[in-house]
């Protein structure tokens, strides 16, 4: 393999394990239905993600043997998302349809890929099927968190807004952190991934990059600072937005964050409808939101070699999946640059494009990101239904300018 051999770790199957068991976790309290809800052609059923991780570890790991014969042929067609070098796919827009296989079915699927990889795993310890696995379950973790936002908008969608999860409490009696603009280094840096331990082929090679004179904010812009941008007409005032920006804004008629409800003073959350908490992050934030909030605060939003500069060295330590909150949370504490993982994922002013002598993956796995290097933007840090063993300093989130049902908000950054 390129760009990021591996080794075979101690405890591999039991980490495997482990990581497709939390898959199964998140869906604990779903009903079948809950599963089968399509609530948009962006997002994807529940049911859907559960077989379509499964699904790559038999294309690309057990497909490996040529003597492996899938478990159901059919399910090729079905569960294949983008990857048109391996075959034709069902549409996107309508996994919602696929009430066949059945979630039993689809749970027995699961079953089965989970034995056949570890007993794969058991007896042959070569170093590009142990890759192949690593990045099948970094793949699994980016479905699980795009499980919990696709759930979390279909059940917007409902009139009923149901809850998911009740809502873990966070640290009681949170203070305002007041906002302060930290310099950054200037110079030439290095980013990218260093070489040591998994990375995604876009993260390589690590290169050098030029750094002006900037400062990025200590902290990610909350929603009584967001409310403030609201109230006083930034989503009339198209001196403010992209040109892009500004037509989906007419066209889509937002006039808030996606989940706040018109009253400004609640939102939908994964626990329900909950009062709009003024210090926690302002969350699900498209791009075009992002950058026209950061031009009215007379800031900008920070480049993605800005924002990794400052993260490398930074401990991975913040309100991750693992916290089970799966809601932003207040910022705390006295470090320099705080709530740089976690929380939210934060939008960059970068545009998703290759680094330069980038190289993808051979084969089919070439499709799994450098396709998408055109017309999308990156965001860093993590979210607070991301897993904590999935980010790291190098992580390159890409989505389209117009997405906000992605756990994303905005840290300031400015010129010096």
């Amino acid at each position: 393999m390129t760009n990021w051999q591996s080794t075979a770790p101690a405890g591999m199957t039991a980490r495997f394990r482990q990581v497709r068991q939390q898959t199964l976790a998140l869906c604990h309290g779903l009903s079948p239905e809950d599963l089968l809800l399509q609530s948009m052609p962006d997002a994807s059923p529940g049911k859907w993600h559960l077989a379509h991780a499964s699904w790559f570890f038999e294309q690309f790991v057990l497909g490996r043997d040529p003597a492996y014969r899938p478990r159901d042929p059919a399910w090729n067609y079905l569960f294949n998302s983008y990857y048109q070098s391996v075959g034709p796919m069902h549409a996107r827009p309508q996994r919602g349809l696929l009430s066949r296989p059945s979630l039993d079915e689809v749970r027995g699927y699961r079953h089965y890929i989970d034995d056949a990889v570890s007993e794969l795993l058991s007896r042959d310890e070569d170093p590009e099927l142990v890759a192949l696995v690593e990045l099948g379950m970094q793949h699994e973790q980016q479905h699980q968190e795009l499980l919990l936002t696709d759930i979390k908008h279909a059940f917007w969608c409902n009139p009923m807004q149901p809850a998911y999860r009740a809502l873990l409490a966070g640290p009681g009696h949170a203070k305002m952190v007041p906002l302060r603009f930290v310099n950054g280094r200037e110079g030439i840096v290095e980013i990218g991934h260093r070489g040591d331990g998994f990375a995604f082929d876009n993260e390589t090679p690590r290169h050098r990059s030029l750094l002006q004179p900037h400062a990025l904010a200590n902290r990610l812009v909350t929603n009584a600072e967001y409310l403030v941008f609201v109230r006083e007409g930034g989503y009339r005032e198209p001196g403010l937005w992209l040109s892009d920006g500004w037509a989906t804004v007419q066209r889509e008629g937002w006039q808030h964050p996606i989940y706040w409800q018109d009253d400004l003073a609640s939102e939908f959350t994964l626990a329900g409808v909950h009062a709009l908490d003024p210090l926690e992050p302002v969350c699900h934030l498209s791009y075009y939101e992002a950058e026209a909030f950061a031009r009215w605060a007379g800031a900008r939003l920070p480049t993605e070699a800005e924002w990794e500069s400052a993260a490398q060295g930074v401990v991975i330590d913040g309100n991750l999946q693992d916290e089970q909150r799966f809601q932003p949370r207040a910022a705390s504490g006295d470090a320099a640059l705080l709530q740089m993982h976690g929380d939210v994922w934060e939008w960059t002013a970068s545009p998703y494009v290759s680094y330069p002598g980038f190289r993808p993956l051979p084969g089919s796995l070439g499709e799994y990101n450098g396709k998408f290097m055109c017309g999308q933007w990156v965001l860093r840090g993590g979210s607070c239904v991301t897993p904590r063993d999935h980010i790291r300093a190098s992580y390159r989130n890409f989505f389209p300018p117009h997405a906000r049902w992605q756990f994303a908000g905005l840290r300031l950054g400015q010129d010096r």
